[in-house]
């Protein structure tokens, strides 16, 4: 839906189930165009595995950080493009149209990555993946919106929402299956094309929306459609709501053809809507979530588990918590409200930040030393450890951060000092062959523990508030005739907002180290705490004509935890 994902609580869901038996059409249209949320999903968890065996067979990836960086961000630029193409699309061809262009499109990225033979190719496909990806993220919830029964329509778009969550885990699954297949990554990036396949030969056994055929005069093909949906004694009523629905549509667009960017400016209530919209959507992105859900196993590995197996599998637990958060938002977001559970989610997030951040520093501070000993035991020692003017003082971080061609070779016990070696697939055999760690990434530390409780608690923490908060105040914060142009500023500040986020993480960690990017994550989210106290008005069972009073009074509600009496209450 426009702005966002509708709220649905639970009585929706037990509803919802019940359909199952009474009408199983209405799921299979939900279920079917729902594979674009787990395909969504799917494509934002899979890479951050996958990078890890990139690395390793494109040397030029594994050394160079902005190579990674593109790897991952070029999806999020497509789906900039897509995001932006799909509106048109979806209005002109259809829903149906929409969701089987975008399932080609990842077909096609699916296939061009699985064979790439060099970064540039995977980059390719990586575009491709992304457009449809954009498209998808606008065409699936839409369709599922537009062909469900009116009261359990908020629970079958979050089931799309579940589904991106879904697929994000499915993704880790994926790849712990393919760590011992041959061609690794090329399995976990192609496999998707299969969902994407199945899906369209589901969306062409499927009709298309009923209000979009009947906005294109198509009115019997709607009726038909709507017959199967609802119950006969419902059939006409909801036919009459679409009618005028419809008109009542093409009147807010004909108007808001007029509307250029200034008079929205200059519009009180649509001001700061978009400054309350806007900002929580830029600080969903700013506080670092798809950092982790981008980089995890990367994350992992930073803090001193070596093996890409294992921190795939520890990376589960980051997966599953996002999952389990998506399922506890929906009970919480009409029992708690907007804005305070925004607020103990930022809270939250500030604290595991600050956990993750003391974490990383002690694991650099306490890394293991360097051993003369232990390097002259093998003949490729790094050049600059040899060139060091003090390599007594040198550490495990010490040698990993002088050059990306270094590597860390620990002992028995990994806590004692080791040996800085020359980093290539030689030298990782043969310290593995003595039964030693090789580490490239992060430092043998006695802190993983707690690096993984912070990444649980950080993951726990946002997911069921600023996982969701944000897309359930865009969708009741802004005047309906503004709705659409709103909705789209607001999607496109997210798309950017997570390009920018992802393009710079990792440069971030190699200039000021692991640490400090995580402080800088939390100094955001205690900004944000800020600006959703200052900024954002709770919403929670406020009618839209209310909540538009509410903003062009400029009526701030410090204690936010009280009902509100009236909207006509000044302060």
């Amino acid at each position: 839906m426009e702005g966002g994902v509708p709220e649905a609580d639970i009585s929706a869901f037990r509803e919802c189930l019940s359909l199952s038996w009474k009408n199983p059409y209405v799921l299979r249209l939900a279920f079917s165009a729902g594979i674009g949320g787990l395909l969504f999903g799917y494509d934002t968890g899979v890479i951050s595995g996958a990078l890890l065996y990139i690395r390793d067979d494109f040397k030029a990836v594994d050394r160079k950080t902005w190579l990674q960086e593109a790897i991952v961000s070029t999806a999020i630029a497509g789906a900039i493009i897509g995001a932006s193409v799909g509106g048109w699309i979806n209005d002109r061809f259809g829903r149906k149209i929409g969701i089987i262009l975008a399932d080609t499109l990842f077909f096609v990225g699916s296939v061009i990555m699985a064979a790439a033979t060099s970064p540039a190719i995977l980059i390719v496909g990586r575009v491709f993946v992304g457009i449809g990806v954009g498209m998808a993220s606008m065409a699936s919830p839409l369709y599922i919106s537009e062909a469900s029964p009116t009261r359990v329509r908020g629970a079958l778009v979050s089931l799309n929402s579940f589904l991106i969550t879904g697929g994000q885990f499915l993704s880790y699954l994926i790849n712990l299956a393919f760590t011992k297949a041959p061609g690794t990554w090329r399995w976990m990036l192609g496999v998707a094309a299969a969902p994407a396949l199945i899906q369209v030969i589901l969306m062409l056994t499927l009709p298309e929306s009923p209000r979009w055929l009947y906005r294109k005069g198509r009115e019997d093909e709607a009726k038909t459609i709507l017959r199967k949906i609802y119950p006969p004694h419902e059939v006409e009523g909801e036919i009459q709501a679409l009618k005028e629905s419809v008109d009542m549509e093409i009147k807010e667009a004909e108007s808001s053809e007029k509307v250029s960017l200034m008079k929205l400016l200059r519009t009180t209530a649509v001001r700061r809507g978009l400054y309350a919209g806007m900002g929580l959507l830029m600080f969903q992105q700013f506080v670092g979530i798809n950092t982790v859900m981008y980089y995890s196993p990367t994350i992992v590995q930073l803090a001193g588990f070596a093996s890409n197996r294992t921190a795939l599998l520890l990376s589960l637990i980051t997966s599953g918590l996002n999952a389990f958060g998506s399922i506890l938002s929906i009970y919480f977001i009409d029992k708690t409200g907007r804005k305070k559970l925004a607020l103990i989610s930022l809270c939250g997030v500030v604290f595991s930040l600050a956990m993750l951040t003391i974490t990383f520093r002690e694991s650099e501070i306490h890394s293991p030393m360097v051993s003369a000993i232990q390097t002259s035991q093998f003949n490729n020692t790094c050049p600059d450890y040899k060139a060091a003017v003090n390599p007594a003082q040198w550490s495990c971080m010490t040698c990993l951060k002088a050059s990306p061609s270094c590597g860390f070779c620990a002992a028995d016990d990994k806590l004692l000092p080791g040996a800085c070696l020359i980093s290539n697939d030689d030298t990782k055999k043969l310290c593995g062959s003595d039964h030693r760690a090789w580490y490239t990434r992060g430092c043998p530390n006695k802190y993983g523990w707690a690096a993984l409780i912070g990444l649980a608690l950080y993951i726990i923490s946002f997911s069921p508030g600023m996982g969701t908060v944000p897309w359930v105040v865009n969708s009741e914060i802004y005047p309906l005739r503004y709705r659409g142009v709103c909705a789209g500023i607001a999607s496109t500040t997210v798309w950017i907002s997570n390009l920018i986020v992802s393009e710079s993480f990792l440069s971030l960690t190699q200039t000021i180290g692991t640490a400090w990017t995580f402080m800088m994550f939390g100094i955001v989210s205690v900004v944000a705490i800020f600006f959703v106290i200052v900024f954002v008005p709770e919403t929670k069972g406020v009618p839209m004509e209310e909540v538009e009073k509410m903003l062009e009074q400029r009526s701030l509600q410090f204690k936010f935890w009280q009902k509100r009496d009236s909207g006509s209450e000044k302060q």
